[in-house]
């Protein structure tokens, strides 16, 4: 029971600091959480397919986009997470709010949705191998991601 609880514990921890890593600007960080290759799915908000990257891959262009923004603040809830082995899926819902200073139009846009990340255990953490992010909501001007990339 004790090993369960502190894995659940290290996964939600892991899939938290992702929020966290980026909404800091803390870009070593964050591309320290992923394994060597992650499943993206962002296609929900975004359209397309989902998508096979590196860690760099994922971080420089959230540095590119997230970094042009004056903050953001993404907020992980109501984690349920499950063990096999060395395999997790952890599944929250969130809330992701957008701040940028602009002369036309609102400086807000929020989005809300449920996130599920699966992870494999390494030697001695998780690491995150596939994040799928499903946007159910959203708010304000979503024109802003254009603007805050082009900032950078």
């Amino acid at each position: 029971m004790s090993e369960s609880v502190e894995s659940k514990y290290a996964v939600a921890e892991t899939c938290t600091r992702m929020a966290v890593h980026a909404d800091r600007r803390e870009w070593e960080r964050l591309r320290g959480l992923f394994a060597d290759k992650v499943l993206l799915d962002y296609t929900s908000l975004n359209g397309g397919e989902p998508v096979q990257l590196t860690p760099k891959e994922i971080v420089d262009a959230w540095a590119a986009t997230l970094g042009g923004f004056d903050a953001t603040q993404h907020l992980i809830a109501n984690q349920l997470v499950e063990l096999v082995g060395d395999r997790a899926i952890c599944t929250a819902s969130f809330q992701a709010t957008h701040r940028l200073a602009t002369a036309h139009g609102a400086p807000l846009w929020t989005l809300g949705g449920a996130y599920r990340w699966e992870l494999t255990r390494t030697a001695d953490r998780w690491l995150i191998d596939t994040v799928v992010m499903t946007a159910t909501w959203g708010g304000g001007n979503q024109d802003l991601t254009v603007q805050a990339a082009g900032r950078r």
